[in-house]
């Protein structure tokens, strides 16, 4: 099973970050560049508890579907999504929200595990898991470029 924590710091405050880390267009947004799209499910809003979506997107040159759904949500500080249908064997992702004076620590905990036995944990150890790493940074990242604040010109 593949496991991995990112920590990342915005300057905004926890309600802002918690929200935008549930909005389906930020979320598709950050997965440009998998050409990601939601295709069922919440298409066009922020997610709620039990709201499920399924998600389309190319990874390694191949059309995927995942339907994930919201099983936690405790705001701002926290909320979990877990594969319902999709590629792996099981995936769930925590989202945590810590304010720290004026800005908010996210930490992303992933945890995930493949189908097709040996062959596929061989697969996720060389390949997949500094593949997902990479994934959740670039979205962190467009969730702090879009939500940093900016200093005023009066600044």
């Amino acid at each position: 099973m593949g496991k991995f924590d990112l920590v990342t710091r915005i300057a905004a405050e926890p309600r802002r970050v918690f929200e935008a880390s549930l909005d389906v267009g930020v979320h598709t947004a950050s997965m440009a560049g998998a050409r990601e799209e939601a295709v069922a499910g919440v298409t066009d809003r922020g997610l709620v508890l039990g709201d499920s979506v399924t998600w389309r997107a190319r990874h390694f040159g191949v059309w995927w579907r995942m339907t994930a759904e919201i099983t936690a949500y405790e705001p701002p500080g926290f909320f979990v999504d877990e594969q319902r249908r999709g590629p792996f064997r099981s995936w769930r992702h925590e989202h945590r929200f810590t304010a720290d004076g004026d800005d908010t620590v996210m930490r992303d905990t992933v945890e995930f595990a493949v189908p097709f036995g040996p062959v596929g944990r061989l697969v996720e150890a060389l390949v997949l898991q500094r593949y997902m790493v990479r994934l959740i940074d670039d979205r962190n990242r467009h969730l702090k470029q879009t939500l940093d604040r900016r200093p005023s010109a009066a600044d």
